[in-house]
């Protein structure tokens, strides 16, 4: 029997190293500032697919083959941790209320909504099942987590996710060394920049010199703005540029609806003028179609032995 059971973890020792292979890759990527091909983020995971914030939509994210997914983080009356990206529950579940007046049992009673307001066969997933439903395949932007960081983490821990954890925010880079540094070496963090707003420049300048980013989200609202031109040129081989085409404010007017009308003018411009290499996006196939006919993207298989 011993002989077997030797025999079998041998034999899945590759399997096991093979299933982790693709959030390495993905890690390698972003975190390489000469690496120009473009991580594409899914926002609230394949929402058209699925229900935003879903395990569902996660697995689609996947399987279409996001770099990224973005999820948001609510705490219920019993402090458990939850996928949500409002503060209520009438949006996109059954229910309605405060999240923070509900326990996660009540919670698990509902069901979640599509992009239509129907009602699925989805539930609300916790912050650990969809960590584990990420692992080894796909990192993982949390966003509304930044104040209840030092809550989060030992779910990081426990599910063995540290390393796929991208964070970000809009706060000085003294803020944040106060308020994240002892996880700093241990996760990706990003700073947003609004370039519309003054002292832009000098926001990025003190990032550069006290945490040098592996990349920086950066918003402008339209072409007038000059910075995203000049910040192209100061990052170049030093940080990555992330850009939201979520909505036209975001990023310029060159956003996803623009791009469904000429995705040159839309995606094309962020990559090609402004050098964007990290693109969130509201509709993750046709960012991945445009981007595979045009040979920016590497192809990896997520989850082969998932």
């Amino acid at each position: 029997m011993k002989k077997y059971i030797i025999i079998a973890i041998v034999l899945l020792f590759p399997l096991c190293l093979f299933a982790d292979e693709p959030v390495k890759a993905i890690y390698a990527k972003i975190t390489d500032p000469d690496n120009k091909e473009i991580t594409v983020v899914a926002h609230r995971a394949d929402w058209r697919f699925a229900p935003e914030n879903s395990l569902a939509a996660i697995e689609s994210s996947i399987r279409l083959g996001a770099d990224v997914v973005e999820l948001d983080i609510q705490k219920t009356k019993d402090g458990q941790l939850i996928l949500m990206h409002d503060k209520t529950l009438d949006r996109t579940t059954t229910g309605k209320g405060k999240i923070a007046e509900w326990t996660l049992d009540s919670i698990r009673t509902l069901r979640l909504k599509n992009g239509a307001a129907l009602k699925t066969k989805h539930y609300v997933p916790t912050l650990e099942e969809a960590l584990l439903t990420a692992k080894g395949r796909v990192m993982v932007n949390l966003d509304k987590a930044y104040p209840i960081f030092d809550e989060i983490f030992p779910i990081l821990e426990k599910t063995g996710t540290v390393g796929q954890i991208i964070m970000k925010g809009s706060k000085p880079v003294t803020e944040v060394k106060k308020d994240l540094g002892k996880y700093l070496d241990r996760i990706i963090y990003m700073p947003i920049v609004h370039l519309d707003r003054p002292g832009a420049m000098q926001q990025i300048d003190d990032f550069m010199k006290e945490l040098h980013p592996v990349a920086f989200e950066l918003l402008f609202e339209s072409d007038t703005c000059r910075l995203p031109k000049q910040v192209r040129a100061k990052l170049e081989r030093k940080s990555k540029i992330w850009y939201n085409t979520l909505w036209d404010t975001m990023a310029g007017g060159h956003d996803d609806d623009k791009s469904l009308e000429n995705p040159d003018e839309g995606y094309g411009y962020l990559i090609d003028t402004l050098g964007a290499t990290i693109i969130q996006t509201d509709r993750t196939a046709y960012l991945l179609e445009y981007l595979q006919a045009r040979k920016k993207r590497n192809e990896h298989k997520a989850d082969a032995f998932h």
